[in-house]
């Protein structure tokens, strides 16, 4: 009759070398999530940019308004004289040059956004370094690949940058 044990076998013993690289592994991740500075991103800097868009959205839409409303003004000058018309346009013209001074504001706002998204796209790119993610080895979004093909399919593209644009008569022609 043969006795079977309660001991467990032996397991391999796990490599000096092999715990070595994963604390290694383990600092180098420590110093990357270090670096990122969610704290101050979240604390600072992303609150700042949605309100610095918010601002320009604010600004561009009451300097639209103001030209808007001095144009159509200027429409409907019902002047006697041309002195008089000349002065009353005068007017309105000068209102629009003043609503125009949002753009320099609005420049230096959206400036600041750059900036900030700048170092967030930086340390980002530090951190996969430094957890050697490589492209295409991230796990996708499924809401967000949802989201782009929506868009793509709708032509939900909004207004280009710079590059290859649909030329105005390509675009003329659809319509005739």
């Amino acid at each position: 009759m043969g006795r079977t044990s309660n001991v467990p076998p032996a397991r391999e013993a796990v490599p000096v070398t092999e715990l070595i690289e994963i604390a290694d592994y383990i600092t180098k991740l420590k110093r990357g999530i270090a670096a990122l500075r969610a704290q101050e991103l979240t604390r600072d800097r992303i609150p700042m940019a949605h309100d610095e868009l918010g601002s320009v959205v604010a600004a561009t839409a009451s300097a639209t308004n103001r030209i808007m409303e001095s144009a159509e003004a200027m429409l409907a000058i019902e002047a006697k004289t041309l002195p008089e018309y000349r002065a009353q346009v005068e007017a309105h013209i000068g209102d629009i040059f003043e609503a125009c001074t949002f753009q320099d504001i609005t420049g230096q706002r959206i400036s600041k956004v750059v900036e900030a998204l700048g170092q967030l796209e930086k340390r980002l790119s530090q951190f996969s370094t430094v957890v050697n993610v490589r492209d295409g080895e991230a796990e996708h979004d499924a809401e967000e690949a949802r989201r782009k093909a929506r868009a793509e399919t709708l032509m939900l593209n909004g207004p280009q940058l710079k590059g290859p644009a649909t030329p105005q008569d390509a675009i003329d022609a659809l319509f005739s």
